[in-house]
C-alpha cells in the first residue's frame, strides 16, 4: 500500500512538473518578438520637428525595406540622427507594420547619447528599439512617426 501511494505522489508531482513547465514555455513563447527593426532616422526643427529616415525589418525570415517620415509638433530645437534597433511586437502581417506610430517619451541628446523608444500603431504593432543619437536636439514629444514599407 506504501508503495502503491509514493508511485502515486511520485507520478502527481511529475504531472505537476510537466504542467508547470509548459506553461513557463508557453509563457517565454508569447514574448518573443514577432521580428526585429533596424531604424535610421534623421530629425530637425525649431519649434516644428521633421524627420524621416529608412530602415530593414526582419519577419518570418524575409528582409523588408521600410521608409521613415514625420512631423512632431512641440519642444524641438536642433538637428539629429538616430540609429535604433530592436523588435517588432503584435506583427501577424507585413502589412500592419505600415501606420503612424505615437509614443510619450522626453528626450536630450548632446553629441551623442542613448535613446530609447516604445511606440505603437493603430492595428496595436509595437516596435521597442534603442541606440545612439547623435547630435544637438531637445525634443519633448516624439509622435506621428509614419512607418511605410518601401514600393
Amino acid at each position: 500500500m506504501r508503495k502503491a501511494l509514493g508511485k502515486t505522489l511520485h507520478g502527481a508531482a511529475f504531472a505537476v512538473a510537466l504542467a508547470v513547465g509548459g506553461l513557463l514555455v508557453s509563457s517565454v513563447a508569447s514574448a518573443a518578438p514577432d521580428g526585429t527593426i533596424e531604424l535610421e532616422l534623421y530629425k530637425a526643427g525649431l519649434v516644428v520637428g521633421v524627420s524621416g529616415g529608412s530602415g530593414k525589418l526582419m519577419f518570418q525570415g524575409k528582409q523588408y525595406a521600410v521608409t521613415l517620415g514625420g512631423v512632431s509638433l512641440g519642444a524641438t530645437i536642433g538637428a539629429s540622427k538616430a540609429e535604433l534597433v530592436g523588435e517588432v511586437k503584435n506583427l501577424k502581417n507585413v502589412a500592419d507594420i505600415e501606420g503612424v506610430y505615437t509614443a510619450t517619451q522626453a528626450g536630450l541628446a548632446i553629441a551623442g547619447g542613448d535613446k530609447t523608444a516604445q511606440l505603437k500603431n493603430s492595428k496595436g504593432v509595437e516596435l521597442n528599439v534603442k541606440g545612439k543619437q547623435i547630435g544637438l536636439e531637445f525634443s519633448l514629444d516624439l509622435s506621428g512617426m509614419q512607418l511605410s514599407l518601401k514600393k
